[in-house]
């Protein structure tokens, strides 16, 4: 079993053949069986990740999970217990996007400057159902602030902006990691910025408003 996943509960015990019949049956019991069991695993595996709304994150994910699981039934091949199977598809569904989401946060603190170095955490987006044009536009622009993120940044400075946009660490606890200072770091994570922003622009031929256009709202 995987870290941090638990096992089914006692009500949804079924062996693996019976679990594939009553799903291939669309059985409303074991669909919410089966829920049931994803979340569990969810809310115990995020636990640890997660510091607000764990318990909306996890249904959320449960019902994308469940959605996945059941549109890949004949993909199983019962080398596990068909829970650990479907377990471990909803953590990696979670993991995904939770990834996922922090790095949609990214490119928006590239271009975006603050007054106080305690002030660089990741802006939330409102807009959550883009359409599916806008939404590769996203994924296009962030696999390329990725990339440039690991090729165009010094060691120190990628070490720094990752712990601090992508982790969420507070500016004073990267500095000490860092044996730096607060005002030094901040310059640093500006001049970070600075060199994104401009790779970015030359690799895409827009300008930084135009790149910000790209995150926003319909």
């Amino acid at each position: 079993m995987i870290p941090g996943v638990t096992a089914a509960p006692n009500t949804a015990q079924r062996s693996n053949p019976e679990w594939l019949a009553a799903l291939h049956d669309a059985s409303p019991e074991a669909i919410e069986d089966l829920r049931a069991v994803l979340l569990r695993g969810l809310r115990a595996a995020l636990a640890g990740r997660v510091q607000d709304d764990l318990d909306s994150l996890a249904e959320d994910f449960a019902q994308e999970a469940l959605l996945k699981v059941l549109g890949n039934l004949d993909s199983f091949r019962g080398e596990s217990r068909f829970t650990t199977w479907a377990q471990k598809i909803a953590v990696h569904v979670a993991l995904s996007e939770l990834r996922r989401r922090r790095w949609r946060d990214i490119p928006l603190q590239v271009f975006t400057e603050s007054s106080e170095g305690d002030e660089l955490t990741p802006s939330i987006l409102t807009d959550h159902s883009p359409q599916p044009e806008q939404l590769a536009s996203q994924r296009e622009l962030m696999g390329t602030v990725e990339q440039l993120i690991f090729e165009e940044l010094t060691e120190r400075q990628r070490t720094a902006m990752l712990a601090i946009l992508q982790d969420g660490l507070p500016l004073s606890e990267v500095a000490e990691r860092l044996e730096t200072n607060p005002n030094a770091l901040y310059k640093l994570l500006h001049d970070a910025r600075q060199r994104l922003r401009q790779k970015l622009e030359e690799k895409s031929g827009l300008s930084a408003q135009e790149l910000l256009a790209v995150f926003e709202a319909d």
